[in-house]
């Protein structure tokens, strides 16, 4: 955004009164001349109209999806620039805010289907626009500066914090987790992590500070992810309303409603102001940080806004700095950009010292720990079922720039990676291909589709099994991609062999396009996937073209029609990582689970 100059700041035209809105232009022009018609003197000082300079027919009209949190706050907000007739460049600027999910709005650009009919956007957290980069077809969007903050915590009812040691006793995110765990006084609860971004960054800030205990941390935190996926929520909204609704005994005694859950500190404070002091939340602020929502400013389509609506746009993201904007954001609960903790603000949403609520935040995570969060959690919450195709072409021997490995060398390495992300209760197969493989197929299967944790023969567990197949993948020499007759014989198969109740799936991994030029075509191989497809039996093809020689085009059009998705990497090093995004996404549209 640096391109830009700022528009001009805003003027007022004395008059104090709202602007028309551009839906009631009919109306304001009825009583234009119903007024004449009676007398315009009679109008004007019964303070019908004003004669100061119209903001109607010039104003910019924007339109702005919000986090719905802080959504009352920016239409404070926009409704007095409104009344103040905020101006850029001469015009006023119009701003009519709509409160919607911020992974609604990520996936809906990410999938770039149509054009949004809204010029800005304002998520709860930076990580959304990651998501809405989507796969390469997003709708672009343009990152600003944040506008407000608001910290992470864990919040109780009273009768739970005080089981705790509230306020005095402090802990770690993974002491905290652990401790409400083991008493039989705290049900846990969380919006679900692929919807909320509360729910991901304390889930994250729970993996990162379990590492730090050493010991099997992967397993501590995939039994954090269990239990919370047992008291899931679909988002913030709903996970506060799993709270007691009042006070007494009996709500609080009831198994469905929770004593504990994961939520910002600006969330506790609009509960605890619209609740009696028996239902009011006390907050727990970890020692090692607590990580922050950051509700970044966006511009959305830019280069399809008119100059006018980017500067509007530009000029609303500067007021919603301003001091008056900011004491409006404070007043709702925010915090400012930086994290600064205003104690009585603190102390409205339920913090008390000597708990760290003015501690530095936690340093935010990458996007590869969020991702492999989102996998973790993911494959956890639902076993997945996943049959892994893998290129053995002569291609594959190609060596990786910058390192002395070929592209096999490091797919296998990062397939024996993202293994162990997974749990027993996983099921995980092998297929090679390349050209003639096996007589006249393509393709061959080395290790049966089965769960990790069982017993293999001739010892170990199939984990051990898989694993030692992984390893032992070579490239055929002289053979070729023969991807379509695979990618179809592959999907088969998994719908064959498909298992209720898990996520379904077929992970093909290929570094370059169909060879075979005996295969089925494109067309006729994505013509007979869009006819087996079964909605009731979802099995999504999540396509991953390795290395600079790949199509990841190619990949995604035959995937997309399955319901999964095509990804590209430069290095085959990134393959565990892309693997879980792989996963996660489907899941989050609702691919491959079948009831």
């Amino acid at each position: 955004m640096g391109r830009h100059s700022l528009p001009d700041d805003y003027a007022t035209d004395g008059s104090g009164d709202r602007p028309p809105r551009r839906r009631r232009t009919v109306a304001i022009a009825t009583m234009l001349v119903l007024a004449v018609a009676a007398g315009t003197a009679v109008a004007a000082q019964g303070g019908l109209l004003s004669f100061s300079k119209s903001c109607e027919d010039t104003a910019v009209h924007l339109s702005m999806m919000t986090s719905p949190d802080i959504a009352p706050a920016v239409r404070a907000v926009a409704d007095k620039a409104r009344k103040d007739n905020l101006r850029s460049d001469g015009h006023c600027v119009d701003v009519d805010v709509v409160a919607r999910d911020s992974y609604k709005v990520a996936d809906a650009l990410a999938r770039g289907t149509r054009a949004p009919d809204y010029q800005m956007w304002l998520p709860d957290s930076d990580l959304w626009l990651n998501r809405a980069k989507g796969l390469g077809d997003a709708i672009p969007i343009t990152p600003g500066d944040s506008v407000a903050s608001s910290p992470v915590t864990l919040a109780m009812v009273p009768s739970a914090a005080k089981s705790l040691g509230w306020p005095e006793k402090k802990y770690s995110w993974a002491e905290l987790t652990a401790a409400a765990m083991e008493s039989d006084k705290v049900r846990l609860g969380s919006a679900d992590p692929a919807r909320s971004a509360t729910g991901l960054l304390a889930l994250t800030s729970i993996g990162i500070s379990s590492d730090k205990l050493g010991g099997d941390s992967d397993t501590r935190a995939a039994a954090t992810a269990k239990l919370l996926a047992q008291r899931m929520s679909d988002g913030d909204t709903q996970v506060v309303e799993t709270l007691p609704q009042d006070g007494s005994g009996a709500e609080q005694g009831n198994p469905a409603r929770n004593q504990a859950v994961l939520l910002s500190e600006q969330a506790a404070f609009a509960h605890n102001a619209e609740s009696t002091d028996g239902s009011k939340l006390d907050l727990f602020y970890p020692k090692d940080g607590a990580p922050l929502l950051d509700y970044p400013f966006t511009l959305v389509n830019e280069d399809e806004q008119t100059t006018d609506e980017s500067r509007a746009a530009l000029r609303f993201m500067t007021l919603l700095s301003e001091d008056a904007s900011q004491r409006t954001l404070q007043e709702h609960g925010f915090r400012t950009v930086d994290g600064t903790a205003d104690e009585t603000l603190v102390a409205s949403a339920g913090g008390k010292s000597p708990q760290p609520y003015a501690t530095s935040p936690g340093a935010a995570p990458s996007d590869e720990t969020l991702q492999e969060t989102l996998g973790m959690w993911t494959i956890t919450v639902q076993s997945a079922r996943l049959t892994t195709v893998v290129d053995a072409s002569g291609s594959m021997a190609t060596i990786v720039p910058g390192r002395n490995q070929s592209r096999m060398d490091v797919t296998k390495a990062s397939l024996i990676q993202a293994l162990n992300q997974f749990t027993p209760n996983d099921e995980i197969g092998l297929w090679e291909f390349a050209t003639t493989l096996d007589g006249d197929k393509d393709y061959r299967r080395l290790v049966e589709t089965s769960r990790l944790g069982d017993a293999a023969k001739g010892g170990g567990t199939h984990r051990d099994r898989l694993a030692a197949a992984f390893a032992s993948l070579k490239p055929v020499p002289d053979g070729a991609t023969g991807l379509y007759d695979t990618a179809l014989a592959a999907y088969k198969e998994a719908q064959r062999t498909y298992v209720k109740g898990k996520f379904n799936a077929v992970v093909i991994l290929t570094d370059g396009s169909n060879q075979d030029d005996r295969s089925i075509s494109r067309s006729a191989l994505i013509a007979e996937l869009k006819k087996i497809t079964d909605p009731d039996r979802p099995v999504p093809l999540l396509g991953i073209a390795v290395g600079p020689d790949a199509d990841r085009e190619e990949v995604n059009e035959i995937a997309k029609v399955t319901g999964g998705g095509g990804y590209q990497v430069s290095d085959p090093a990134e393959i565990q990582a892309v693997i879980l995004q792989a996963v996660m996404t489907a899941g989050q549209s609702g691919g491959g689970a079948g009831e």
